[in-house]
């Protein structure tokens, strides 16, 4: 009896099993990995799959985002300076109706201000953006549509209403990023922008 071919066919099954078996793990991981990449990414994730081409490169990039902002000091403020934030911001908003072109300026300006007091690095605005995206990416689409308005504003192509529309998007990341230290009293809020002007 010959059990030379008998043992190679149970060693090349073997193999396959287990070939198949790395394949599956290999797969599953890979579901896990985008899964963990979506939820914490949100539409974030998606803008990226759309502007990379494709799922794998947008998953390098916004892996790439997490480890370069993972390894900032991003840190809250002192009720101190969440005040003071807040303050400038509520002078700057009741400026709208009389300067809304000064205001949309002011308003992207207090935003890198408050940006880089928490720790953020002030690259270029995609540089921004994508560090942004990582902690907050609920907000990041805010901060491109009102940037988009803005550059529209420099060519002279945006209205008032627009205008008053890229302040709202503004103070919708501003707000996110006003997180004040554990323990101190909150900041008080900013107060909404009235749609007339």
């Amino acid at each position: 009896m010959n059990t030379t071919p008998m043992n190679w066919i149970l060693i090349s099954g073997g193999l396959v099993i287990l070939l198949a078996a790395i394949v599956a793990l290999f797969v599953s991981l890979r579901q896990r990995k985008s899964q963990r990449l979506q939820r914490r990414f949100g539409p974030e994730y998606g803008r990226a799959v759309d502007d990379m081409g494709n799922r794998t490169k947008a998953e390098s990039e916004l892996e790439a985002r997490e480890k370069r902002v993972g390894q900032l000091t991003i840190t809250p403020l002192s009720a101190n300076d969440a005040a003071r934030f807040t303050q400038a911001w509520n002078a700057m908003q009741g400026r709208f109706v009389d300067n809304p072109k000064g205001v949309v300026i002011e308003a992207d300006r207090l935003v890198r201000e408050l940006m880089m007091k928490r720790g953020y690095p002030m690259g270029d605005f995609e540089h921004r953006a994508a560090d942004i995206s990582v902690d907050h990416p609920a907000v990041v689409e805010n901060y491109r549509v009102a940037q988009a308005i803005a550059v529209r504003d420099e060519r002279g192509e945006a209205d008032t209403e627009e205008l008053r529309k890229a302040v709202v998007h503004y103070r919708t990341l501003f707000d996110e990023l006003l997180q004040i230290e554990a323990g101190s009293e909150e900041a008080p809020a900013a107060p909404h922008i009235p749609a007339h002007s």
